[in-house]
C-alpha cells in the first residue's frame, strides 16, 4: 500500500476538516493528544507493555507476530468504531512515531473503503511542531490587575468584541490561585496544556494583539511553556486599577457559595505565606461566615504578590488604564482603544 504521509503542518491543516484517530494506547492518549483526536488504540496499555517486552527480550519478528495475534480478532471492531465516530470517508491517523500501529490501521481502513493519510513522524513530530509554535514570536498583550479585578470577565468581553484572546486559565481548567481548583475541574497535564495552547494560537493572526491574562508560570498543576512564558514576561501589559472594595465584593460573589471547608482548605494551602496570625484570622472569618473579612485578608497577601511580580516587568512596557472605568463593558472598550496605540511583536514564525 502506498501510504499518504503528511507533515505536521499539513496534517493539522487537514485536521480542521477531517477526523483524527490516535492509534496509541489509552494511557498514551490520556497523557496528552492532539486536540480533537479520537483514541483508536491498536493495543491496550497492557498489550503494548507485553509487546515491548517481547521486542526487547526476543526479537522484532516475535513482537510483530504477537501483535498480530492480539489484533486479528478485533479487525472488524476497529472499522466499526471509526464508522460510529464519523461519517467521513477521509480520515487522518497517527501513532507515536508514524510506524506500524498507524500503518496497520491505515491498511485496514483503506481496505474498508476509507481514504487515509498518516502523520509523518507521528505524535513525536507533532510535539516538535508544538514547541516551534510556542517558541515563535507572538503579538501578546498582557491584561494586568490585582486579584478580584475581573480580568477573566474582561477577557470574555474582549473576545465577544472580536478581539483575539488566549484564555490560559480556561485551557488549564483552573483560576490561577490557591482557590482556583475549588470547582473541582479536571486539569490537563502540562503536555496537554501545551497542545491546547498551540491549537489556540494557530487560530490567531499576527496582525492583531493576542490578549492574555497576567499569570504566574504555574496555573494549578499545569505549567506554561517556558518560551511562551518568557514572551509573556516581556510583552507590553495594560494595568487596570479596580478599587479594593469592588474587588472584595467580586470575590464574595465568586467564592461565597463554596463550602467553608473547601475555602478553609485553600487558605491552609498558603498558610506559610500568609503567616500564622493572618491564617488564623482568615479561617475564623470563614467559620463566622464573614466572607468580606476573609477576602480582605486574602487580598493583603495577593496584592503584595501582584506588586512584586509587576516590579519584575520593564516599567516602560506597563501601560496604566487611567482612569479605569467602573463598568466592565466600559473597561473593555477602553482597553481596546488603548491597545491600538501600543506597539507589539508583529511576526510569527512558521
Amino acid at each position: 500500500m502506498n501510504l499518504r504521509l503528511l507533515s505536521p503542518e499539513a496534517f493539522l491543516e487537514r485536521a480542521a476538516s477531517c477526523p483524527v484517530f490516535d492509534a496509541r494506547s489509552p494511557g498514551e492518549y490520556r497523557q496528552a493528544h492532539i486536540p480533537g483526536a479520537h483514541n483508536l488504540p491498536l493495543f491496550s496499555d497492557a498489550e503494548r507493555q507485553e509487546i515491548g517486552a517481547i521486542y526487547k527480550t526476543e526479537s522484532r519478528e516475535a513482537s510483530v507476530l504477537r501483535g498480530l495475534e492480539m489484533v486479528g480478532p478485533r479487525l472488524t471492531d476497529y472499522v466499526a468504531r471509526v464508522k460510529q465516530t464519523t461519517g467521513s470517508r477521509q480520515i487522518l491517523i497517527h501513532c507515536w512515531r508514524g510506524g506500524m500501529r498507524s500503518a496497520s490501521l491505515a491498511w485496514l481502513l483503506e481496505t474498508a473503503g476509507y481514504r487515509v493519510a498518516i502523520l509523518k513522524g507521528g505524535y513525536k513530530a507533532y510535539r516538535r511542531r508544538v514547541q516551534e509554535v510556542l517558541a515563535a514570536p507572538w503579538p501578546l498583550l498582557v491584561l494586568s490587575g490585582m486579584t478580584g479585578s475581573g480580568k477573566t470577565e474582561l477577557l470574555q468581553l474582549l473576545q465577544r468584541r472580536g478581539e483575539q484572546v488566549l484564555d490560559l486559565e480556561g485551557l488549564a481548567g483552573h483560576r490561577g490561585s490557591a482557590f482556583g481548583a475549588i470547582e473541582g475541574l479536571a486539569q490537563p497535564t502540562s503536555e496537554q496544556f501545551e497542545n491546547d495552547i498551540c491549537a489556540a494560537l494557530q487560530g490567531c493572526t499576527a496582525e492583531r494583539p493576542i490578549w492574555v491574562e497576567d499569570e504566574s508560570r504555574r496555573i494549578g498543576r499545569a505549567v506554561i511553556n517556558e518560551n511562551l512564558f518568557q514572551q509573556m514576561r516581556v510583552a507590553p501589559a495594560i494595568r487596570i486599577d479596580v478599587p479594593r472594595q469592588q474587588r472584595v465584593e467580586r470575590l464574595c460573589v465568586d467564592y461565597g457559595a463554596e463550602s467553608p471547608a473547601k475555602l478553609a482548605a485553600a487558605v491552609s494551602n498558603i498558610s506559610k505565606r500568609l503567616g500564622g496570625e493572618k491564617t488564623r484570622a482568615t479561617l475564623q472569618a470563614i467559620a463566622d461566615g464573614d466572607m468580606a473579612a476573609a477576602a480582605h485578608a486574602i487580598l493583603d497577601y495577593y496584592d503584595k504578590t501582584y506588586l512584586f511580580g509587576l516590579s519584575k516587568r520593564e516599567t516602560q512596557r506597563i501601560f496604566p488604564l487611567s482612569p479605569t472605568p467602573e463598568q466592565p463593558a466600559e473597561i473593555a472598550k477602553a482597553l481596546i482603544t488603548l491597545s491600538r496605540t501600543i506597539p507589539l511583536a508583529s511576526t510569527v514564525a512558521g
